[in-house]
């Protein structure tokens, strides 16, 4: 059995080309696809968070939102970056989030990617420390983030406080007990799954990765969540770990799939630069009939290790298509490959 959600990017554009015009548009058809996915029997609805773009961006109202529309889906991130956060507020939010959701969120955080400016987290007032990179400083941020989802007081509190406080140090509220294990770190290299490992966060690895090796996509993807779950027995951690792999994943049932995605020439794996030293392959999307994309699809290694599969939606094309898409993978090809 796999658990099988969405991941979207939240795309809009005013074109009329778009069925996604507004950030307005981005947000209420997000929570309606939610919906209809815990309705079709998903597992989970999980956004992509990009500044400065015209995306997804600030995900813990909608993450909220959907919480209070939905009863028992999972709804998460893949995901936030941790360059741009302060991390005790996010604990407030995320607190806040999962106490309206009952307890179903599951965050997933990372360094983030390239984005659409030069150095955007300076803009929202974060500067690394003399000596540290911008991935040291998204470290640091997921240090305290992670240590205040433990839920122990560190703040000293007033003699004189406006309102009685408990005995002892004060924690961030509103604390929400077993969120800390819902954690996910987006790895794109080995070594950061086996530190996410060792920290105790479950892994996304998402549809592309660093290019260690040479091998096809899926084949590096398997070996990165091997490495993970070696690691994160070595630890000693107490519970299992959960592991996510996101894929673009369309069944061909109509004329209308085949002229969105039947020639979509996205075959094979593509490889590239992410930025000017790091050299990354992209997996292949899957766009076949059922019963050949059953047997592509039982090719793919990482899938097979994985137990969380995200399938990334063309957000743009609207909630009715969008729903037909995931119907179409839960009813016609999930149950041949023993995912349901």
């Amino acid at each position: 059995m796999k658990k099988i959600g969405f991941l979207s990017f939240g795309h809009w554009t005013p074109s009329s080309q778009s069925g996604t015009r507004s950030a307005a548009d981005a947000l209420l058809q997000s929570i309606d696809l939610a919906v209809a996915a815990e309705e079709l029997g998903a597992d989970g609805a999980y956004f992509r968070v990009h500044h400065f773009a015209r995306q997804l961006a600030s995900p813990f109202p909608l993450l909220a939102a959907i919480g209070a529309k939905t009863q028992r889906i999972e709804i998460g991130t893949g995901v936030i970056d941790m360059r741009y956060e302060n991390p005790l507020y996010m604990v407030e939010d995320a607190g806040a989030a999962d106490l309206i959701s009952g307890g179903r969120l599951q965050l997933g955080i990372s360094r983030g990617s390239p984005e659409q400016v030069i150095e955007g987290w300076r803009y929202f007032g974060y500067t690394p420390a003399e000596g540290e990179t911008e991935a040291d400083m998204a470290r640091r941020h997921t240090d305290v983030f992670l240590d205040a989802l433990r839920g122990e007081g560190f703040a000293e509190p007033n003699p004189q406080p406006m309102f009685p406080n408990p005995p002892g140090l004060l924690r961030v509220e509103p604390f929400s007990v077993g969120l800390r294990d819902r954690i996910w770190w987006g790895a794109s290299s080995n070594a950061t799954a086996v530190w996410a490992a060792k920290l105790g966060m479950n892994l996304q690895s998402s549809t592309l990765k660093n290019d260690e090796t040479g091998e096809p996509f899926h084949v590096q993807q398997a070996k990165q969540i091997r490495e993970y779950r070696a690691a994160w027995k070595a630890a000693g951690h107490q519970r299992e770990p959960r592991v996510s792999v996101s894929r673009s994943i369309f069944a061909l049932m109509n004329q209308q799939d085949r002229s969105y995605f039947g020639n979509s020439g996205q075959d094979s794996d593509q490889v590239g630069y992410i930025d000017q030293q790091t050299r990354a392959v992209f997996g292949r999307s899957y766009a076949a009939e059922p019963e050949l994309l059953i047997k592509q699809l039982a090719q793919d290694e990482a899938i097979a290790e994985a137990d969380t599969l995200l399938l990334t939606v063309p957000n743009q094309l609207g909630v009715d298509y969008n729903a037909h898409v995931i119907e179409s993978i839960l009813t016609h090809v999930a149950p041949a490959l023993g995912w349901r």
